[in-house]
């Protein structure tokens, strides 16, 4: 069975002992594995999947063992995939009224086994959970900031969201020191934020190579600002963003034999995960094939020269990307 994010709250009335979990927001997981096992009688056991696959017989008898003392159990397996679902079916068959299993996993395409038994089965609950946008951060925050009676601008409030990089958990995290801080001071400034606060985690070569190549130079700045790139971090972004350039030049000349970008992307292999799918459909559109060439050669040169020019290599990544970031004339 099939439950959506909206229809969480729904939960409590259905029966099931049986929940699948997949996706990256593991911040949200987390909140709703809290209300499942919010009895406080619980007993919660953890496990990776790999521990039970290594002894299975040993988890067979933590299942079937009843304690005195126990009333429930609720049983946690994390990195779960399509290994564990012989396992599972064992356990639902045996009908245990008294244990609760999540099964947690990174994100399942269609084809999984383990998320199609969980979708079609009716006693059997499978929730999504995909990446919160901003929009959805900006409401618990708001919601938080609301409940806490703490006045703050929106202007602070899309910083903080900002800083958090769609992770619900670095959310909650910034929004409790931001609590400590307004109970010995009143007013909280933009200052505060950006002192308070940390960058969730430092842009990825691939996330800078992906703005570059779609001249946000807006982005480009914050993204240098944000990190302190070394001189070992020089050839590694460098060569990020060639694999990617030669990704865009194949994709433009096979935009010459057709012309729905649309297919042209989803049919690419190795395929373009569905999140960077928008960003390289603007790259086609703001490069030309030739000037996509040409920047594919001038990266070489560009490597060539960082690895002889070891003590300027950040100030001439810098320069170049900031060059290739500005938009065309």
């Amino acid at each position: 069975m099939i439950i959506k994010t909206f229809q969480i709250g729904k939960l409590k009335e259905i029966k099931s002992n049986f929940y699948l979990f997949y996706g990256e927001n593991e911040g949200f997981k987390n909140q709703v594995i809290s209300q499942i096992t919010a009895k406080s009688e619980t007993k919660i056991l953890r496990y990776e999947e790999n521990e039970i696959l290594k002894n299975a017989d040993n988890f067979y008898s933590e299942i079937n063992n009843k304690s005195f003392f126990e009333n429930d159990k609720t049983i946690i397996i994390s990195r779960s995939s399509d290994k564990i679902l012989k396992i599972i079916e064992d356990i639902v068959d045996k009908n245990l009224e008294s244990i609760k299993v999540i099964i947690n996993s990174k994100t399942l395409d269609k084809k999984s086994k383990l998320r199609s038994v969980f979708e079609k089965h009716k006693k059997l609950i499978c929730i999504p959970f995909y990446e919160d946008d901003n929009l959805t951060l900006s409401k618990i925050a708001n919601n938080f900031f609301k409940n806490k009676n703490i006045p703050i601008s929106q202007e602070n409030i899309n910083l903080i969201v900002e800083r958090c990089r769609g992770d619900r958990n670095n959310l909650t995290n910034e929004l409790s020191k931001i609590d400590n801080f307004s109970s010995r001071s009143k007013k909280i400034s933009y200052d505060d934020i950006l002192k308070l606060t940390n960058l969730a985690e430092n842009f990825t070569y691939s996330e800078l190579s992906d703005h570059c190549l779609n001249k946000n130079l807006k982005k480009i700045i914050n993204i240098l600002n944000e990190n302190n790139y070394a001189q070992e971090d020089c050839i590694a972004i460098i060569r990020t963003l060639l694999l990617k350039v030669k990704r865009l030049v194949k994709l433009k000349e096979e935009n010459i034999q057709e012309n729905n970008i649309d297919n042209i992307i989803s049919n690419y292999k190795p395929p373009i995960f569905w999140k960077e799918k928008e960003i390289v459909k603007s790259q086609m559109k703001i490069w030309t094939l030739d000037k996509a060439r040409q920047l594919m050669f001038l990266l070489n040169d560009i490597e060539f020269l960082l690895k002889t020019k070891n003590e300027s290599a950040v100030n001439i990544l810098y320069d170049f990307i900031l060059t290739q970031a500005k938009p065309s004339s």
